[in-house]
């Protein structure tokens, strides 16, 4: 683990290349990725956090920058938790941290993304698809991460421009991200 703080990377958000989406959660990371055409998404794994209790994602280092390497990640999405008003909560704000983190240390562009009901959209498609409750539980943070991605993709070609928000789009716990 580095314990320096390096700047984050300035380079801009590739339009080209595989995206990764992670549902970030404190003990599980939900992970999917998309195609280097962007039109498919796929579930790709669930993480569990290395040290749950206390160490956190910094622990999971390596796991990242493996991770980004093998599969030829170009760019990182991750889910923002926010309010229905569009305000901000403790969680938006472990999630900011924690997409902060993945930029440094992967060298990738990152983006946050509402991801508002993508748990609700995630639990739908796995009842669609009779999985057992087992299975249900170890997929639903990937099956999340992919709701997450579909709808980034989605997003960005409906509006013809990227959508989400950079890293530094700071909005203090209970303020919208819409003013």
């Amino acid at each position: 683990m580095n314990d320096e703080i390096s700047p984050l990377p300035t380079s801009p958000f590739p339009t080209e290349g595989r995206i990764a989406a992670v549902d970030y959660g404190t003990v599980r990371i939900g992970i999917a990725i998309c195609d280097p055409d962007r039109i498919l998404a796929s579930p790709l794994e669930v993480h569990p956090v290395t040290q749950p209790d206390g160490g956190g994602y910094e622990a999971d280092e390596d796991y990242f920058s493996k991770l980004a390497s093998s599969e030829r990640v170009a760019a990182w999405v991750v889910g923002l938790p926010i309010h229905c008003d569009g305000g901000e909560s403790d969680k938006s704000v472990e999630a900011r941290k924690f997409a902060e983190w993945l930029q440094r240390v992967t060298g990738l562009p990152t983006r946050l993304f509402d991801e508002r009901f993508t748990t609700v959209a995630a639990n739908q498609k796995i009842r669609q698809s009779k999985t057992t409750r087992k299975k249900t539980k170890k997929r639903i943070d990937a099956i999340a991460a992919q709701v997450l991605l579909e709808s980034f993709l989605e997003a960005c070609r409906y509006r013809g421009e990227l959508a989400g928000h950079a890293l530094d789009d700071v909005k203090p716990a209970g303020e919208s991200l819409a003013d």
